[in-house]
């Protein structure tokens, strides 16, 4: 139990020191987010806010793994190590999304195409390693990996839609991390227990700077990240069909944008929600930033306790 907790404490330590030093920075060198115009009219006040501020919990994060978690290493579990390369893998590609807009200071970065590709090669590398360390072991390889593959790179993005308010995808994922490092360790999976209770942290120190008025915004680089770590503790846990129950937020964030673009293309324009994803709608209704945050993140800590049950009945303990 010690790993974790001291992992949760060092990255949100780590998290918070480094903002610090980075959101002035940022700030100095005029490194900021531009605004989708599409979005709502209210989000232009936010242009100029730091971005790739997801770099700063994936630091913590790391730092945490590496120095709660090398008993673990030397023990030979290995899964922290790969949860942590794998959903960096990810954050790299974000990283590269976010680049491009800061250069180009437009809210334009990788292409649909490009970056769906990258997503598959990130999920191929994913399952590669979870296959050769034996963190999971399908019956029908191939199988497998068909359906975890499209599984992987759809919860990816749908964590990415997720990300549009202040704190909203921090606050969301904050009770799912917490979740996981509970499954994981009621497992006996030391390291996966490790890697989700050190990202908890690190977002816990992150949401002091990205709930509202948001300070920095984490970024594509950071909501990869999240994407690919969750599906990293999804399947190591083996505990995936949980996820899409804990993180009906997400579901219902990417189902409301997949409707609204089919709805428009069947109808001629028409539209289902006043616009997608569904934060923006519930914007667009009068609802404020914090109470939507506040809302969909009590929502997701309603569903992880509703959910606990049936970690004990797919563990089997």
């Amino acid at each position: 139990m010690l790993s974790p907790l001291l992992g949760a404490a060092i990255s949100l330590a780590v998290t918070v020191l480094t903002a610090l030093f980075f959101v002035p920075y940022m700030r100095k060198k005029k490194i900021g987010q531009s605004i989708r115009e599409e979005g709502p009219a209210r989000h232009m006040s936010k242009a100029g806010t730091p971005t790739a501020g997801g770099a700063l919990f994936i630091a913590g994060t790391a730092l945490a793994c590496a120095a709660a978690g090398w008993r673990l290493f030397t023990g030979g579990d290995y899964s922290h190590i790969v949860a942590l390369l794998s959903a960096a893998a990810f954050g790299a590609i974000g990283f590269t999304d976010d680049y491009r807009k800061i250069r180009g200071k437009r809210n334009l970065g990788l292409r649909v195409l490009p970056k769906l590709l990258l997503q598959f090669g990130a999920a191929a590398l994913l399952l590669a390693a979870l296959l050769f360390f034996g963190l999971v072991t399908p019956n029908n390889t191939w199988l497998y990996c068909a359906l975890a593959l499209p599984f992987i790179v759809g919860t990816v993005n749908a964590v990415n839609f997720t990300d549009g308010l202040d704190g909203l995808l921090s606050g969301v994922t904050l009770p799912i991390a917490c979740f996981f490092a509970a499954a994981a360790f009621l497992a006996g999976k030391g390291g996966l227990s490790l890697f989700a209770a050190a990202l908890a942290g690190g977002l816990t120190g992150f949401l002091f700077f990205n709930s509202h008025p948001a300070r920095v915004f984490m970024g594509d680089t950071g909501s990869l990240f999240i994407g690919g770590a969750l599906c990293c503790m999804a399947l190591i846990s083996g505990l995936e069909p949980l996820l899409f129950a804990v993180g009906l937020v997400y579901v219902l964030e990417i189902a409301s944008v997949v409707l609204q673009v089919a709805y428009f293309k069947l109808t001629g324009g028409k539209r289902i929600f006043k616009m997608a994803p569904l934060h923006h709608h519930f914007e667009l209704c009068g609802w404020g930033e914090v109470k939507i945050v506040l809302c969909a993140s009590a929502l997701t800590a309603l569903l992880c306790a509703a959910a606990w049950p049936g970690v004990r009945f797919c563990l089997n303990v």
